[in-house]
This record gives structure tokens, sequence and C-alpha cells, in this order.
């Protein structure tokens, strides 16, 4: 498949420790859990605690959007390469019901997805995919779903010779 992402346990150790940090991501008071091989899969935790918090003291609805929010959009690019660029198109989230307790989520992203949006995109200029995630509590019950629907292209070659210097 090409280049693999992530495929060394140091690597996915890496990217979970950097994606944690990232100040965006860190303010939500969510974390990522956990990094599969060749990023095939990454799950999120968004514990219930003073961060989190809303008014009425369940997990406030914007920390659970901000949970997985960037999560696929990195995971396609990185698995896509640099020849594809990967925007958010699209969100909407159904609550289901209230946050009392730590939310898990699992992203996962088989070869055949990926294999398939290159074949696409071979012959169309832009692909549009709807993915869709569940946060669920200890007892598995889904307290909210979030669908995303991305777009994704391929890069165009930049043109070669022209300057914005010339005058």
């Amino acid at each position: 498949m090409g280049r693999e992402i992530a495929s060394t346990r140091w690597q996915r150790w890496w990217l979970k420790f950097r994606f944690n940090l990232f100040p965006c991501y860190r303010r939500t008071g969510a974390r990522i859990d956990y990094v599969g091989p060749g990023l095939r899969e990454v799950r999120v935790r968004l514990p219930l605690n003073w961060r989190t918090r809303g008014y009425w003291g369940t997990i406030f609805g914007g920390s659970i959007y901000g949970s997985v929010d960037p999560v696929l959009l990195v995971m396609l690019s990185m698995r896509l390469g640099p020849a594809y660029m990967v925007w958010d198109k699209s969100a909407r989230i159904e609550f289901k019901r209230p946050g009392r307790a730590t939310l898990h989520g699992s992203f996962r992203l088989e070869d055949g997805e990926i294999v398939e949006i290159r074949q696409r995109l071979e012959h169309a200029r832009r692909l549009d995919r709807t993915y869709s995630v569940d946060l669920v509590d200890a007892s598995g019950a889904v307290c909210a779903t979030i669908e995303k629907i991305v777009h994704i292209r391929r890069r165009e070659p930049k043109e070669r010779g022209s300057s914005a210097s010339a005058a």
C-alpha cells in the first residue's frame, strides 16, 4: 500500500503523544487512547470532569463534538498521503442521552476504503465521503452519534516557472 504510517509501536506512541499535546485538541478535554498499526484504528476517551462538565453536570456538547472533530481528518490525510487534500465539509451530531461518565469512541479505516478512495479519484476530481462514530459510556450505551462528511481531492501539481515577482 505504499508507505506505512505509524507501523511501529514507538511511531504510534509518538503520534498519540503529539496529538494529545496539540493545544486545540488538548483543550477539548479528550485524549487519544490508542493508535492502531498503520492508523487503521484510533480510539478516543472523553472523561466527565471540571473541564468537560456543562451546565447540567453532564458532558458539554461542544466537548463531545471536539473530541472527535479532527481525528478522522488526520487519519485520512495521513493514510492517503501528501498527494491528497482532506477537508471537513459538514457534520451532524445526535445527542441520544446525557454523558454522565467517561465516553469512548473508535474510528476505523480499512485498507479497502483507502484503495477505493484512490481509485475513485483517478477518474473524478473530488469526492465526498460520509463517516459515523458513536460515543459510548462504560455500559455500551450510545450517548452521541456524530456523522461527518469529508471532502477529498487530489492536490494539483504546482506550476513550474510561475513567479509572483514577475514585474
